[in-house]
């Protein structure tokens, strides 16, 4: 395959070793560096994700605002909540639940397909720009990308159900049955369990979806359907386990910018005493707004990486 932005794609992103073998992530600076000095291909992923995430995130924010307005929530026993508590603060989330839910469930049920639809629809497209940027002879194949990004949704809704009912099987453990025995609940254990259990579901998810960033660019390279795909993809024998090793480099990286993100928003605290509200409104903004653009060239990054893997393994 020859990458239409890079001319010769070997001599810019050198993947083989001494020993002739390819490692999955062995030419990662080279690919970022590669990326980094190609803008366009980052704008344009930017430039897809946000013309959906801007006008997805207003409309969130106006039904979240409405559905506030409109219900009795106290908030100045949300205001008083504190870890010394936890009693207290559970019966507070408990009943501020309570008014929310209602109100929230009558609004997912109609918001959430849409923003769902939406988001197969944009992202198919905008990725099959982006592919077509990065290799002009790929063929566009967008209704196969939507039905593989209608299956990803699945997938990624499956791993959220699982990761919810550990955090209910957490909640039992630390809270409710210490409660229903007499005894003390554990903050301490319920913040660890769900931890472990978040950072356990982001590396299972790491490691088994890389088959569906993988098929739309087999379905791309040899104009397959979306079932073809994702069999074409499983079957690369080759090439599973540096694809793999790309996805949890791509998932440790994620990681590390959300903990990036959290250090930059808590950098003002220590001057919190001269710092208005509104100047950490907009430095929280900042702080988001920088990690979105990360992600997105991240994202960029990834799908040359499987591009290039793809690339030396076929010729």
């Amino acid at each position: 395959m020859n990458l239409s932005l890079q001319g010769s794609a070997a001599e810019a992103i050198p993947v083989r070793g001494a020993s002739g073998e390819v490692r999955g992530t062995q030419s990662f600076v080279h690919t970022l560096s590669w990326c980094w000095k190609r803008p366009k291909l980052t704008g344009l992923e930017i430039l897809w994700r946000w013309s959906y995430g801007i006008p997805a995130g207003a409309l969130v924010i106006w039904e979240a605002l409405r559905i506030w307005n409109g219900a009795h929530v106290d908030t100045a026993a949300l205001g008083k909540m504190t870890f010394l508590d936890p009693l207290s603060s559970a019966e507070t989330l408990g009943k501020t639940a309570n008014v929310l839910w209602p109100p929230v469930l009558h609004v997912a049920e109609w918001l959430g397909p849409l923003l769902v639809v939406a988001w197969v629809i944009v992202s198919s497209l905008g990725r099959t720009v982006v592919m077509k940027r990065l290799d002009a002879s790929m063929r566009a194949r967008p209704m196969t990308l939507m039905v593989l990004q209608a299956l990803r949704m699945i997938a990624l809704g499956a791993s959220f159900a699982a990761w919810f009912a550990c955090l209910r099987m957490a909640s039992a453990v630390a809270v409710s049955r210490p409660i229903a025995e007499g005894r003390e609940p554990s903050v301490v254990l319920l913040c660890s369990i769900a931890i472990v259990a978040t950072l356990g579901m982001f590396s299972l998810w790491a490691i088994v979806s890389w088959v569906f960033g993988v098929a739309p660019l087999m379905a791309m390279l040899k104009e397959l359907g979306p079932f073809a795909a994702l069999r074409a993809s499983l079957h690369l024998e080759d090439l599973k386990a540096k694809l793999v090793e790309i996805n949890l480099v791509m998932g440790i990286v994620k990681i590390s910018l959300v903990v990036l993100t959290m250090v930059f928003s808590a950098c003002p605290l220590p001057f919190e005493a001269i710092a208005t509200p509104t100047f950490m409104q907009y430095w929280y903004v900042i702080g988001a707004v920088l990690y979105i653009l990360a992600s997105d060239f991240f994202h960029v990054v990834r799908l040359v990486a499987y591009a290039e893997l793809w690339r030396v393994y076929e010729v």
